[in-house]
């Protein structure tokens, strides 16, 4: 794809479709990656993002319990020292 380069203020820069922004999920920025004569924009992305806000929402729900147990009944301890 060719895109070409255009004058913002005094600055230089390239202009997305709406196409492209909503194909590859980019949002109000973006990853520049410079790399062996390559400049590769990736959408940024915040992984765990409001997982703090859903965690919190599963507690007040009660549902944060463990499915099992972390201690298993045959479980021998004696062997981690």
């Amino acid at each position: 794809m060719e895109l070409s380069i255009i004058s913002i203020g005094n600055s230089k820069g390239i202009r997305l479709t709406k196409t492209l922004m909503e194909k590859y999920n980019i949002k109000d920025t973006v990853e520049l990656i410079l790399e062996k004569g390559y400049m590769i924009l990736k959408p940024k992305v915040e992984p765990r993002k409001g997982w703090e806000k859903s965690f919190k929402k599963m507690h007040e729900a009660g549902d944060d319990k463990l499915l099992m147990n972390d201690v298993f009944e045959d479980e021998n301890f004696e062997e981690w020292n």
